[in-house]
């Protein structure tokens, strides 16, 4: 079963009667919580912003190996698509970097995630800038150095990343181990019914090793008694804790994947993987290939005044905040949003090729960062598929699909131009592409349909 939003981030309290009352995390939608947000939006300028800036090292690459388009892409698309659907690099940080934001917010997750997503659209203004100048003073290959240098803030956006506090219960003062209580992350917390069963459970039965291993004198020998273990023995302890922690982390992702209950088993959540292998590859095109379409269209100029990439930056940002606010008012469904946004895009996609002038284009890229604000719902819309507990797993799969999107759409691209010496065509399948993945999101709501006509039939029959 799948657990609700609104039933994770409380601390549970001893009230009156030993009964178990539930309080607020104190930085659950605030405190702590806008640092994690901070933190994010420094995420997604480093690792993002970076990725999407790499259309400007294409062009130095195109000049210097004058290989195919196809091919060169390949460069571009390799370091987007490892990104996400390799847990190397940038993968170690951009996935907490996105879960953690939903784990410390409730009530406006829509609008923290809108707010730390907003780093894409500044780091690939200011990445764009940044490699433009770092290219023309000292060449590409000193510009990814310097790139490497400013990416190792990244440790910094690390340290601020850190899991919620906890309370110490009252009334367990007798007990052994107390005021040591689980640390209530996000996915851990439970029913009130669940934690007596679980007390009586512990009252009747001797404490396992996992208990030991978190009481005092395991953490801090040094207070133990005279007759603590030797130094070997404890190690070996250590060890065996540690062992026993890591074989059940393996069995409980194995089982989030293939078990009963797995992730794949829920049909929406499945149709919204296959949307994501279609969709991501016609937001990535543009800023590979863009730089060079100015450069064939004759624009560039007018381009180097104003980059085209940089104003789809730009109103990337102020996209990610207006939907995100859009999607937590109370009247507004987040898949409705969700959807009228990647309809804007795909129509953007196809209109692409049509103009030539800078103005023109200058218009579509502004409509296209807008409408690519939908990415900050993502996270919100694959929690409402899977619950808050199965969202770290389930969001890990959605960017591993817009890694392989984004893995072979700018090749793609690149080689229908080889064939065709036109972007054109690579514009028209791409957008037919995203319109297949729209039409497996439209699957969500038509099983919605589905399911509220055969209840209102059988609750007419049994009347």
């Amino acid at each position: 079963m799948y657990t609700s939003h609104e039933d994770i981030g409380y601390d549970f309290e001893d009230g009156p009667k030993d009964k178990k009352t539930v309080k607020p995390h104190p930085n659950v939608d605030g405190g702590w919580a806008w640092m994690v947000v901070l933190s994010s939006f420094f995420v997604h300028i480093l690792i993002m912003g970076s990725q999407m800036a790499l259309g400007v090292l294409n062009v130095e690459w195109l000049e210097e190996f004058h290989q195919s388009r196809g091919l060169t892409a390949w460069v571009s698309s390799l370091s987007m698509g490892i990104t996400l659907i390799v847990g190397l690099g940038s993968g170690m940080v951009y996935l907490p970097a996105v879960v953690m934001v939903g784990r410390y917010f409730q009530k406006h997750r829509a609008l923290a995630q809108g707010l730390s997503t907003t780093g894409t659209g500044f780091g690939t203004f200011f990445m764009t800038v940044l490699l433009k100048y770092l290219c023309a003073e000292y060449g590409w290959r000193n510009a990814m150095i310097i790139q490497g240098a400013v990416s190792l803030n990244l440790c910094v956006c690390g340290a601020l990343m850190r899991p919620l506090s906890t309370s110490t219960p009252r009334g367990h003062s007798g007990r052994p181990g107390a005021g040591l209580p689980e640390a209530h992350s996000p996915d851990s917390a439970k029913p009130s019914a669940h934690l007596h069963r679980a007390e009586d459970r512990e009252g009747d039965a001797p404490r396992t090793e996992d208990a030991q291993g978190d009481s005092p004198t395991q953490g801090h020998p040094e207070e133990a008694g005279p007759g603590r273990d030797p130094p070997a023995l404890r190690l070996l302890k250590t060890v065996s804790h540690l062992g026993v922690k890591v074989r059940k982390g393996f069995h409980d992702g194995a089982s989030g994947y293939f078990g009963p209950a797995s992730l794949f088993s829920n049909r929406r959540f499945v149709a919204f993987v296959f949307w994501a292998l279609f969709a991501y590859s016609s937001f990535v095109i543009p800023f590979i290939h863009l730089p060079e379409i100015v450069h064939l269209y004759g624009l560039t100029e007018q381009n180097d005044v104003f980059p085209l990439t940089s104003i789809i930056a730009i109103v990337h940002i102020l996209g990610k905040v207006s939907l995100g606010f859009v999607a937590d008012l109370p009247c507004v469904r987040v898949w409705n949003v969700f959807l009228m946004a990647n309809f804007s895009l795909v129509l953007s996609i196809f209109i692409l090729p049509l103009v030539r002038t800078y103005t023109g284009l200058a218009v579509l890229c502004a409509l296209i960062g807008f409408s690519s604000g939908y990415f900050s719902l993502m996270p919100v819309v694959t929690e409402d598929l899977v619950g808050i507990e199965n969202l770290a797993n389930a969001y890990g799969i959605i960017i591993c699909a817009n890694g392989i999107s984004a893995l072979l759409g700018p090749p793609f691209a690149g080689w229908i131009y080889d064939i065709t010496q036109k972007y054109d065509f690579s514009f028209y399948i791409c957008g037919l592409l995203y319109m297949v993945g729209i039409l497996f999101l439209l699957i969500q709501p038509c099983l919605q349909i589905i399911e509220q006509s055969r209840k209102k039939y059988t609750d007419g029959a049994h009347v």
